[in-house]
């Protein structure tokens, strides 16, 4: 009996994905570059499994079922071109080519169209969930070729999260490098959500003086609210974890974070497409200012810097941040459904906002109760172009303003750096202005650079200039795209 599909790598994120994919009754091949790490497998935790192993490409696709299904969990980048290059001379015409790394989308959309000339399917697929998320149920994003998905659906969907509902949190979202898209926005509004509950953590260590098991009991008690998620789950693991010496572990960590570039490659494109993704970009920017910790650490001696204590209850301000983190999460998900709107229309890729939420609401690492909201969201309106005007969240927002620009005023007070909530709020102030002092910009740009600018008084798209100091001339730069 041959496989039904082959792994090519077999660190944790391959291991697992082959142990969750025959825990539900599929035949698996599985290969790595290194034959002793394939014997590892079959010897460790594969052992007693229908999995079996491939020690060259050749192998692997001997071993398996037309159309041959290869899925490849190894480093982004020139690793997939080079197994792809491999590959492709030893498949046939409707083999299809899995990549389920972490692939910046532009490489997915170039490989489809590479591999169509050949008559190779390509699915460029997220997969969200870390190490438990793929050996019990990740949520899984594919894209690419749509003739390709009816081959694959069956096995991830057996394999993926499921909603409370038992809905698989797996469906096709678009062709091209739609699905890698949506997960580099997963793992941007992951950055920002990541991101806003350390200012809150830092807001109630060094602005109320909390301690760490009082914290713990915070955020505990926030996972029962809207609030409920698996990031603010884990923090409050976190916080009452204990060091061998009794100590709170997380003290103990140097305070410079890493990061891997999905972030990043989220703020880009935004920046290309013109969406005020604020928040997100923030919160790359805050993984940035923590890497310069020398740099931090003379600074804060040479301007003497030291933080206030926050005053007043100590309960009314941990609800007031409760809303004010809530709030600032609404704001990560809009800009960042914004983001996919833009991409959608750019790419003609017809992107079911609903299905997103649903395929974010288990299994990843973002996976929060509110997006059964979201979902409920674009199904009442599929157009919705901000999540805020929605009647649920709209309602959040508005009952949680006066906490928010509260807590947001105190920071700034007492010199506690809360740059994603207050640029969340910044973003929603701009957002509902109806007239923003823009116009004053475009005369900048008409005085230095002839740029010219619209009149309200004027229909749209009819541009002019001014000869501001009557030393200038008439002949304008360019118009401008508003």
């Amino acid at each position: 009996m041959k496989g039904d599909i082959g792994v090519i790598g077999l660190a944790v994120m391959g291991q697992n994905l082959i142990l969750n994919m025959n825990d539900h009754g599929y035949k698996v091949v599985a290969h790595n570059r290194t034959a002793e790490k394939v014997d590892e497998f079959l010897q460790g935790p594969a052992k007693g499994t229908n999995i079996v192993g491939a020690y060259s490409l050749q192998e692997l696709v001997d071993k398996l079922e037309s159309p041959r299904k290869i899925m490849l969990m190894v480093r982004a980048g020139d690793v997939v071109d080079s197994f792809i290059d491999k590959l492709v001379p030893l498949l046939d015409k409707g083999d299809i080519i899995i990549d389920g790394g972490n692939t910046n989308f532009p490489d997915t959309n170039r490989r489809v169209a590479a591999l169509k000339e050949k008559g190779i399917h390509f699915i460029g697929s997220g997969v969200s969930g870390g190490e438990e998320g793929a050996r019990f149920g990740p949520s899984i994003m594919p894209g690419g070729s749509p003739e390709a998905w009816p081959f694959v659906k069956p096995i991830f969907q057996a394999i993926s999260a499921k909603t409370e509902n038992d809905e698989p949190c797996c469906d096709w979202v678009g062709n091209d490098g739609a699905g890698h898209f949506v997960k580099m926005v997963h793992n941007g509004i992951e950055y920002g959500d990541m991101q806003l509950i350390t200012e809150a953590y830092q807001f109630m260590k060094d602005g109320l003086g909390m301690t760490h098991d009082e914290m713990q009991s915070v955020f505990i008690e926030w996972n029962k609210t809207e609030l409920n998620s698996y990031l603010v789950e884990i923090t409050s693991d976190i916080l009452g974890y204990k060091d061998t010496d009794g100590e709170t572990l997380v003290e103990k960590i140097l305070d410079t974070a890493g990061q891997k570039g999905t972030g990043k490659w989220t703020g880009i494109n935004a920046l290309d497409m013109g969406i005020p993704l604020t928040l997100i970009t923030e919160s790359v920017f805050a993984r940035c200012l923590s890497s310069l910790k020398d740099q931090r650490v003379e600074a804060e001696e040479l301007f003497g810097k030291k933080e206030s204590i926050v005053e007043g209850d100590k309960q009314v301000w941990i609800e007031a941040l409760r809303q004010a983190l809530l709030a600032s999460k609404i704001i990560s998900y809009a800009q960042g459904f914004m983001l996919m709107r833009e991409a959608s229309n750019e790419n003609g890729w017809d992107l079911n906002y609903g299905n997103v939420a649903l395929m974010w609401r288990g299994g990843c690492i973002i996976r929060s109760a509110f997006l059964s909201n979201i979902r409920d969201a674009y199904d009442i309106d599929p157009e919705l172009s901000f999540l805020g005007s929605d009647s649920y969240f709209k309602g959040i927002l508005e009952n949680s303003m006066s906490a928010w620009r509260k807590v947001a005023a105190k920071s700034m007070e007492v010199g506690i750096p809360m740059p994603s909530m207050t640029s969340a709020l910044t973003f929603l102030d701009g957002y509902t202005t109806a007239r923003l002092p823009a116009n004053l910009l475009q005369a900048q740009r008409d005085y230095f650079g002839a740029h010219t600018y619209e009149r309200v008084d004027k229909p749209k798209g009819e541009f002019f200039h001014t000869n501001w100091t009557g030393k200038g001339g008439d002949v304008s730069s360019t118009t401008y795209n508003s």
